[in-house]
């Protein structure tokens, strides 16, 4: 089940708030339970097994960390058994399949491909749960000794198929005390009802036209880059969108989710970038990975070592396939770059200059990530540079933005920080104004609702895009 479908909206969301809203006090988080396991069991029962067991064994390793860990050897076995554990579920379901191609391509002995299916949300919810245990064990959380609220942190069903990635240290108060109350939920429903209209009207419909584009013949220069375009806007939408509601449905329920994404296609620089694409991905890297590694406090080359070995994982992580591989190190390889050559350089660069560096890097990193087959992506790269001697500009482009162009003007521009601007800008005028913009804006809000809703009755194409990680 995902938000932007209809039995969501219409019979899921509806019944639990209801519930939700007539339960008083810790009785609510029996009600985020329940509905958190239907919500994870709709596609896949049998993986709630899997879930649960990954957050019993870090909810077990805190209690013995707290009751047995009168030493540091003792602290650390308890730490590693539980890492140990959690690192195997995730490689074993998410790249068993990977590591034995590799094997059979290496070697004259094929093995049979297991053929796991890829649990829905488990990379996100491992790092939720392994963030736990390391936090744990440098004090950082106060151990939970009621394994219902934890496994209410773990499968709450907001965050739990795709973020942002909570940590415990986020939620712990609000698990056991939290303020529901109409202004939150208010708040909190027009948060959700903007990213389902950013999914549903715009990533959807980018989508579509990034589909068309990657399967068609001999197109120009410009449209091969409006595809990977395309792609790079369906990808920011979906996920921030899917952020945007997961945050909107927190603050409804009392919680308070941290920032995903913060306006990343409008960076300047690839470090920019990654201080505002994923943040609770890049983050995490940052203080279980990068920082324990030496971070940049060493030499040279341990600081490069660092780098890469968190770029690496990165890409690693979003999937089993060496297109993602490749992105993180095309990442980590620009990354350092702008730390140790051009970066000064680059900053007395106009800042248009500075957004269109930042900006063609993405895009076209992005086409690297989107291609897992890579004999597609030989085929499609090519015609970025006009090859095998195609046009710069073709009939197809004249086409393809006259039946597109409003969703690809309205992605474009609503990429940037304009609905902070407009919020400042409405926050400064008279009562009047603000009323008159306020009736306007909820009635267009209203409004679109309905046509997305239209959208999503009439058309079957509604992907998710990080179901696949």
């Amino acid at each position: 089940m995902v938000f932007s479908s209809l039995p969501f909206l219409f019979f899921f969301l509806p019944a639990f708030l209801i519930l939700y809203y007539l339960f008083p006090g810790r009785a609510k988080n029996f009600v985020l339970l329940v509905f958190s396991l239907i919500f994870y069991a709709w596609g896949e029962p049998v993986y709630i097994l899997l879930m649960l067991l990954s957050s019993f064994v870090d909810y077990l390793d805190g209690i013995l960390q707290e009751k047995y860990g009168t030493t540091l050897f003792r602290k650390r076995l308890f730490l590693s058994v539980a890492l140990l554990i959690n690192f195997s579920l995730l490689a074993y379901f998410k790249y068993a399949d990977f590591a034995v191609g590799i094997w059979n391509r290496l070697t004259p002995w094929d093995a049979t491909l297991p053929g796991v299916a890829l649990p829905v949300g488990i990379s996100f919810y491992t790092f939720q749960t392994v963030s736990y245990s390391i936090d744990v064990y440098k004090g950082r959380v106060k151990v939970e000794h009621n394994y219902l609220s934890y496994l209410t942190y773990v499968s709450m069903f907001p965050q739990l198929i795709a973020g942002p990635i909570v940590r415990f240290s986020t939620v712990q108060e609000e698990l056991h005390q939290r303020t529901v109350c109409e202004s939150g939920f208010v708040r909190g429903m027009k948060r959700f009802l903007l990213g389902l209209l950013r999914k549903v009207l715009i990533a959807n419909q980018i989508g579509a036209l990034w589909d068309t584009i990657r399967v068609a013949d001999g197109i120009s220069v410009a449209t091969a880059w409006l595809g990977l375009l395309c792609f790079t806007l369906q990808l920011y939408y979906d996920f921030s969108a899917y952020s945007d509601m997961a945050i909107g449905l927190g603050w409804m329920l009392g919680f308070h989710f941290p920032e995903n994404f913060i306006y990343p296609l409008s960076a300047t620089s690839i470090t920019d970038f990654w201080h505002r694409w994923h943040v609770s991905l890049s983050t995490w890297f940052r203080d279980y990975v990068y920082i324990p590694l030496g971070g940049n406090r060493v030499g040279t080359a341990k600081h490069l070592r660092n780098m890469f070995a968190v770029w690496f994982l990165t890409g690693l992580w979003h999937g089993a396939s060496w297109n993602f591989v490749l992105w993180g190190l095309y990442h980590g390889i620009l990354l350092t770059l702008e730390k140790y050559v051009w970066g000064k350089g680059l900053a007395k660069l106009p800042k248009f200059l500075q957004h269109l560096y930042a900006i063609v890097i993405v895009v076209f990193g992005f086409g690297i990530f989107t291609f897992d087959d890579m004999a597609e992506m030989g085929q499609y790269f090519p015609q970025l540079i006009g090859l095998p001697g195609n046009a710069l500009i073709g009939q197809e482009l004249r086409w393809y933005a006259g039946n597109y162009l409003p969703f690809l003007l309205a992605a474009i521009l609503l990429a940037f920080p304009v609905y902070p601007w407009f919020q400042k800008k409405l926050a400064g005028a008279n009562a009047y104004r603000r009323n008159l913009y306020t009736t306007c804006g909820a009635l267009l809000l209203i409004a679109l609702f309905m046509v997305a809703v239209a959208s999503l009755v009439r058309d079957t194409y509604n992907p998710f895009l990080y179901f696949r990680f």
